[in-house]
């Protein structure tokens, strides 16, 4: 368990039930858009561990499958995030001049780590998208606008997985799985699992 504690005060009585102050946080906060763009005051953090080798358990190398819910999904790292992208600008774009309001490799590259980190169908796919920070977006390369960056919505990511030949979409994660791979021993990737799930 985790909470934070403004720095006025000393957080005596997490500390006197066995909470461990582990430092300060980075002074960002969670805003409508994700995070705040400046950091604000720092907050004391303090954890508590719930059983006897919580750390062991933490630092491994893979979660344990007894703590595992739901579907497998992972984590995008910012690198994930940047190379998405850049494995789809090959794909050719099948949308008319006037229809291409968001980049090509940034909403196939948002809508394949939306897949990744357990988004079934478009409307999870278009709430993951809404959910990024701005940090995010910006990693992706999408749309900006009026100071912000800006994702497809559903309609729009619907639209543009139907009118993408498989095969294309295919070979670019393929190629993002083998360089991710070499770089992250615990990520993989079947293409076609994946294309399976964007299809629904």
């Amino acid at each position: 368990m985790e909470t934070f504690v403004d720095p006025r005060f000393h957080g005596t009585c997490y500390r006197a039930a066995n909470w461990l102050a582990v430092g300060e946080s980075r002074g960002f906060r969670r805003t409508r858009a994700g995070f705040s763009n400046q950091p604000g005051t720092p907050k004391r953090v303090f954890v508590r561990a719930l059983i006897s080798n919580a750390r062991t358990r933490l630092c491994a190398p893979m979660l344990d499958s007894r703590y595992h819910h739901g579907a497998p999904n992972m984590l995008l790292t910012a690198d994930h995030m940047r190379a998405l992208p850049e494995f789809c600008a090959d794909i050719p774009d099948p949308r008319r001049g006037q229809g291409r309001r968001h980049p090509l490799p940034a909403a196939l590259g948002i809508a394949a780590g939306a897949v990744l980190c357990g988004a079934r169908g478009y409307k999870a796919i278009a709430a993951w998208a809404a959910d990024l920070s701005q940090q995010a977006r910006a990693r992706f390369r999408c749309r900006y606008r009026n100071g912000r960056y800006e994702v497809p919505s559903r309609t729009r990511f619907r639209d543009l997985l139907i009118s993408i030949p498989p095969e294309h979409l295919d070979r670019a994660l393929q190629g993002w799985n083998a360089q991710m791979v070499g770089t992250d021993e615990g990520l993989a990737l079947d293409g076609k699992t994946m294309h399976a799930q964007r299809s629904r």
